[in-house]
């Protein structure tokens, strides 16, 4: 990040900083206990910093007309600055690898505009641009856009189903052992909706049996602990997993040990491992769903999927199978019901069939 202090910036900073990237260091180390916030909120700063290096500018110097030509930055950075992912330490390392969505570019914003809320409160600037948008509830609210990056039903039912697929006889120990560990993953996401930093760090014992009801105990986002109820499928996924792992099908009252676990067996996984696995397999879908010349629409879903995206399908899923509004917020450890109402698509279905109502002809019956 570029380390830089500008000649206009405030004099009552209230953190110890002497250049830009410092600051922004000082706002992420709030996040250290959430590392896929964390790399989520650095990555946004880190494109922040390297634009305003290039203009020649810093943070106290963003105003609403920077905000306006750094959005249509993200919406198309130059070549120069795009390539495919790698490390940071890379030569071939570059900060995009292609053109921000409109939710991409709507979630950048909402970061940043959290940045600058800090920022200001830090005395490293005056004022937080953000609060000029006169557009800000509608494109920098998330809590009130419609949750769209999930998989339907009928291209999930697709993926399930091919995921469980019967290997051939010549596979290797290695090749089954990988096959079964994605089964219990992909299962273990769509039907507890846990963040893939949730689902590297749970472990056997995080489930438990309380009056005679399996739960899952899990430390979520802002260190927040909840129990979330188990149905009945997930014990099977788990059975069979624990039983490639050679255990016995449920977990013992003290079993401290990784849940997902690396070739060896024994090893936990890290998120950016998961993260990967989770990819690579949405990738090969997409291949396999095109060779059998499935929907387009659905090949591209699959090669635009992300890990969050098993969170937003299972939450739908569970929105649409009937299950209370209320409990389906516990379940996702959402703080405001609003969130989970994101995820609501049923009234769109009522609303689309009622609208079938109105005809060209008034005297021919709706379908």
């Amino acid at each position: 990040m570029p380390a830089r202090l500008g000649d206009a910036a405030p004099t009552d900073v209230r953190i110890q900083a002497e250049s830009d990237a410092d600051a922004v260091a000082h706002w992420l180390a709030e996040y250290q206990d959430s590392p896929q916030t964390l790399r989520a909120y650095r990555r946004e700063a880190k494109r922040l910093l390297l634009w305003l290096e290039e203009q020649g500018a810093y943070l106290h110097d963003v105003d609403r007309e920077a905000l306006r030509r750094f959005e249509a930055f993200l919406a198309a950075p130059p070549v120069a600055w795009t390539g495919p992912s790698r490390p940071e330490n890379h030569p071939d390392w570059r900060p995009f690898r292609g053109a921000l969505s409109p939710a991409s570019r709507r979630q950048a914003l909402v970061i940043l505009q959290g940045l600058f809320s800090w920022l200001v409160e830090a005395g490293w600037v005056r004022h937080n641009p953000f609060r000029l948008m006169r557009d800000k509830s509608r494109r920098l609210n998330n809590q009130q856009m419609r949750v769209e990056r999930y998989l339907e039903g009928e291209l999930w039912d697709w993926f399930w189903q091919w995921l469980n697929r019967p290997q051939s006889e010549d596979v290797t120990p290695r090749q089954r052992y990988e096959r079964k560990r994605l089964c219990f993953v992909f299962g273990f996401a769509y039907l507890l909706a846990p963040r893939v930093s949730e689902m590297a760090t749970a472990r056997m014992d995080d489930f438990f049996s309380r009056e005679g009801r399996i739960w899952w105990r899990v430390v979520g986002k802002g260190g927040k602990q909840a129990d979330v109820p188990v149905p009945e499928d997930f014990l099977e996924c788990l059975s069979q997993w624990r039983a490639t792992l050679g255990l016995t099908a449920m977990p013992g009252h003290e079993e401290p040990t990784p849940l997902i676990r690396a070739l060896d067996g024994q090893r936990e996984i890290g998120d950016n491992q998961l993260y990967r696995l989770i990819r690579q397999a949405f990738n090969r879908a997409a291949v396999a769903l095109e060779e059998e010349n499935g929907e387009p629409a659905h090949v591209h879903t699959l090669r635009r999927a992300t890990p969050h995206w098993l969170r937003h399908t299972s939450i739908t899923h569970q929105a649409q199978a009937g299950i209370n509004l209320h409990y389906l917020a516990e379940s996702a450890r959402h703080s405001r019901l609003d969130t989970t109402s994101r995820y609501l698509h049923t009234e769109d279905a009522r609303w689309h069939t009622e609208q079938q109502r109105h005809r060209l002809s008034r005297t021919e019956p709706p379908h």
